[in-house]
């Protein structure tokens, strides 16, 4: 069984490879010539398909979703020329820290949210 990093690193590089290709001949290569518009309308769309998953689906459906979100994540990472590896960094920064901490740090409210 691969990591998870391997899979995401081998995805983001298909990805990459289809900047620039036919969009009649590839989805991502249509997503990406949409734009960071037409990709962040997928992210949000995707997003919400989890929600709905997770709060009455099976886990399965709640996987394909969330797989859903993170291949358009990568996607619009792309299209900012934004490289995987910046997130993971960030990911790592936040490690040990507490979500109420960290949001006061970036000025942000503190209420729900994340970790």
């Amino acid at each position: 069984m691969r990591r998870v990093g391997e899979v995401l690193e081998a995805l983001e590089g298909v990805v990459a490879s289809r900047k620039g290709g036919a969009p009649e001949r590839s989805y991502t290569s249509r997503l990406l010539a949409g734009g960071v518009p037409a990709i962040g309308a997928k992210v949000t769309e995707e997003a919400g398909e989890l929600v709905q998953a997770a709060a009455g689906e099976g886990d399965d459906r709640v996987v394909a979703e969330a797989a859903d979100l993170v291949y358009h994540m990568l996607v619009l990472l792309a299209a900012r020329d934004v490289p995987l590896a910046r997130v993971e960094d960030e990911l790592a920064r936040r490690f040990g820290v507490s979500g109420l901490d960290e949001k006061a740090a970036r000025g942000g409210p503190t209420g729900g949210g994340a970790a």
